[in-house]
């Protein structure tokens, strides 16, 4: 699965829209989703997949990338030969890589005359209940993150030593190579593209810069918050290398199921049943909201089984907006299955006295079916 191309994973066409690709999207996130498929790898597996390929295709940049280079685009070491530990490029450093000095990207940023590279950006999934993703809450989530080496202040250097130019690149972070009619130029390959050697490391952080070190943050999530809703987090992703600039944090929220909800965007759904009696003659029930309220749905008499009851306003609430959704209360009458004598002796006077126009549904649809009966 891993191989499986990113528009095949969510069975849209590649010049499909976007409204089309979050449409798919949520379509087989919801069949494949581990809560509905406890136990199950390979749905953990696919849900994982479609995330990363709908991470991929709804950012314009990203999926620029993707089109023009595939997955090679951010595999480690991508458009410049990364060493180990430098993680993927920026999406900043891969169009700086594409169009060159033309458009002047920003992935590689100018410190006294060297080039140094952005640190990478960081994941982190977390899990929220549907009441959290509607008032809102704030997570204490704990990171491991590659930070800035203290011994050094990033620098990789020894203290007191300093980095040198790079001998092979002079100092510029890439080389040039005559191919034919065409000038080709890469990243140096003894810099890595930082366009300074370390003679003598730091024996902390053995030259790179930094450390992996375990970091906790108070993050707030907003009201509103649905499954697939990408926090960023600026300057909680990695420190670059040698003193870089620090990546960014995403994190994406996955909702837990509801016991009594089903949400779709703002509206949230519910089945209720009740009885034969309350369907047949009217009445109310009570809903409790995820507002802390109690909703008093009124059931007009002769209600039918599937009919929905919307309750305006009492949805989830408009995500970095004003308002609310709306709540739907689809209802189920229940037919008695334990009756004492007296009730089914009453039941019997109802059945004695029926017309036909009681239930005009199924009277209407046997009288229909006579016509098909042998004579």
């Amino acid at each position: 699965m891993a191989d499986t191309e990113y528009y095949e994973l969510l069975e849209v066409e590649r010049t499909a829209d976007d409204k089309t690709i979050k449409s798919s999207y949520r379509r087989l996130a919801m069949q494949c989703h581990p809560d509905k498929n406890p136990g199950c790898a390979d749905s953990e597996a696919r849900f994982k997949a479609i995330s990363e390929a709908y991470d991929c295709l709804k950012d314009p940049q990203k999926r620029a990338a993707y089109d023009r280079f595939g997955k090679a685009a951010f595999q480690q070491g991508g458009f410049g030969g990364q060493g180990q530990g430098q993680g993927f490029e920026g999406f900043s450093d891969i169009f700086e890589n594409i169009f060159g000095e033309f458009m002047g990207g920003r992935g590689g940023q100018q410190r006294g005359g060297n080039s140094v590279r952005r640190g990478a950006d960081l994941r982190y999934d977390l899990e929220v209940t549907l009441e959290e993703a509607f008032h809102g809450k704030q997570a204490e989530i704990r990171i491991e993150v590659a930070a800035a080496c203290e011994p050094c202040g990033g620098t990789g250097a020894k203290a007191g030593t300093s980095a040198k130019g790079c001998p092979t690149c002079h100092g510029h972070g890439k080389v040039r190579a005559q191919q034919g009619f065409f000038v080709v130029e890469r990243t140096c390959p003894s810099c890595h593209g930082s366009g300074q050697v370390i003679a003598e490391p730091c024996e902390a952080c053995r030259g790179e810069g930094r450390v992996d070190k375990a970091k906790t943050l108070e993050v707030r999530i907003p009201a509103g918050v649905d499954d697939g809703t990408r926090i960023r987090v600026t300057g909680e992703g990695e420190s670059g290398a040698r003193g870089g600039p620090p990546g960014d944090l995403y994190i994406f929220i996955h909702q837990a199921r509801h016991a009594l909800f089903e949400r779709d965007g703002t509206t949230l759904f519910a089945r209720c049943p009740v009885s034969i009696t309350t369907a047949a003659l009217g009445g109310t029930i009570d809903v409790p909201g995820l507002d802390r309220q109690r909703h008093e749905i009124r059931i007009p008499p002769g209600i039918q089984s599937g009919k929905q009851l919307r309750q305006r306003g009492a949805g989830m609430p408009v995500l970095n907006g004003r308002g609310h959704g709306d709540m739907i209360v689809q209802i189920d009458v229940e037919t008695p299955t334990k009756l004492t004598a007296r009730q089914k002796e009453l039941l019997e006077q109802f059945r004695a006295l029926e017309t036909g126009e009681e239930s005009p549904q199924s009277s209407g649809f046997f009288s229909r079916l006579k016509g098909m009966w042998a004579e």
